[in-house]
């Protein structure tokens, strides 16, 4: 009998999702229409920003929020992020003009350690405008630290809050959430398949600064604005106006219907994935592996369920062997040949570490019970064989 494979990640489409799709294939927007500020506002709603920009995916959202926050740049800025963390949070910098530079990564949450981001910023303060940390796998980064550094040292913030949308963290006994703009200048997330909210492809910008928002709105677009209320001549109805250099980054309307159908179901899901979590924890606590740490007072959002373990490469091997696909998140970026020529070989101990052990368990919310007992069988399997 042929064994289901399980993924690490994997989209679920329902029936109400379809029909969302259908009902805009059958309207007269299929982009530009009103599904994009529907579901922005549905969107800054859940996480509890003021403002939200759909765009075309969440590179694109990370491409806009540099820009828009270094807009008279100089000849050279840097800006600080994690290397572990997709390729896209630190090209989005180069994309710029500006140049990155990394700091190793907290050993217990593996998001961006502020201690390290300030020993940086002791050497050379001026050298940099902002910072990028990452919830990396859903647990939310201390951004209360990282905006104390960005009074202090007069730099912006960034949160690539992709896998994060749900979590949460607590910051003198208030409890504050991803993208809810407290901390953070601005704040992208993700609509990619494996993510919490299934667009096929799409991000969002979220905010409480209304003229970032409106610089935004303007840069997703070419640069261009129908208002008549901003434009510096108005000759009529077909009239529009270029004001900035920007680029075609838009999100149709048949994907904000099916974000807006997704979004539906968001606070269950996220309980699912918590759900999933806890019994991880509990059929994984007795083996040699090292298993996800959330920090007091925090939420997480459960992207990924991450373990770690020195026999990584054996364990990847057997359990695809067995149809259960796991992945590794991930191949820390300054270890990336493109950034080895750019700057060299560097060294980000916890970081490295990380990536040498790190393993990402199948983690989405329908997920069964009977599933994920096989996943946990599996693993124990596994180490029983090696200790056999």
């Amino acid at each position: 009998m042929d064994i289901e494979p399980l993924f690490y990640g994997k989209h679920d489409i329902s029936s109400s999702d379809v029909s969302a799709v259908v009902e805009v294939l059958k309207s007269s927007a299929l982009t530009q229409g009103p599904k994009v500020s529907e579901f922005e506002r549905a969107f800054s709603d859940y996480v509890g920003s003021k403002y939200g920009v759909a765009v075309s995916n969440a590179t694109a959202a990370l491409h806009l929020s540099v820009l828009a926050l270094t807009p008279s740049r100089p000849k050279s800025f840097k800006v600080i992020t994690s290397p572990i963390t997709f390729v896209s949070t630190a090209n989005c910098v180069l994309f710029c003009g500006g140049e990155i530079e990394f700091a190793d990564i907290d050993s217990s949450t593996y998001c961006l350690d502020p201690n390290r981001v300030e020993e940086l910023l002791k050497k050379n303060p001026k050298d940099y405008v902002g910072m990028i940390p990452v919830d990396y796998a859903g647990h939310p980064s201390r951004l209360a630290d990282f905006n104390w550094l960005a009074k202090k040292y007069g730099l912006w913030v960034i949160s690539d809050s992709c896998h994060a949308p749900g979590a949460s963290f607590t910051h003198e006994g208030k409890i504050y959430r991803a993208g809810d703009g407290h901390f953070a200048d601005l704040t992208t997330f993700s609509f990619h398949p494996v993510k919490h909210i299934a667009t096929g492809e799409g991000g969002i910008v979220t905010t409480n600064n209304e003229a970032l928002y409106k610089k935004l709105l303007l840069m997703r677009s070419h640069g261009i604005t129908k208002e008549s209320s901003q434009m510096t001549e108005y000759d009529g109805g077909w009239d529009y106006e270029m004001q900035l250099l920007g680029f075609n980054y838009r999100i149709p309307d048949i994907l904000c219907a099916l974000g807006l159908s997704q979004l539906s179901r968001a606070k269950e899901n996220l309980e699912k994935r918590r759900a999933v979590a806890e019994a991880y924890n509990l059929g994984l606590k007795d083996l040699p592996l090292k298993l996800p740490t959330v920090e007091a007072g925090a939420k997480h959002a459960y992207h990924l369920y991450v373990i770690r373990t020195a026999h990584r490469k054996e364990l990847y091997e057997y359990l695809k062997s067995k149809e259960i696909h796991t992945q590794v998140h991930y191949i820390p970026v300054h270890e990336q040949p493109f950034y080895i020529g750019r700057y060299g070989r560097q060294s980000f101990p916890n970081s490295e570490a990380h990536y040498r052990e790190c393993l990402s368990l199948p983690m989405y919310p329908t997920l069964s019970e009977v599933q994920q007992e096989r996943v946990i069988c599996e693993v124990k399997n596994f180490f029983d064989k090696k200790n056999g």
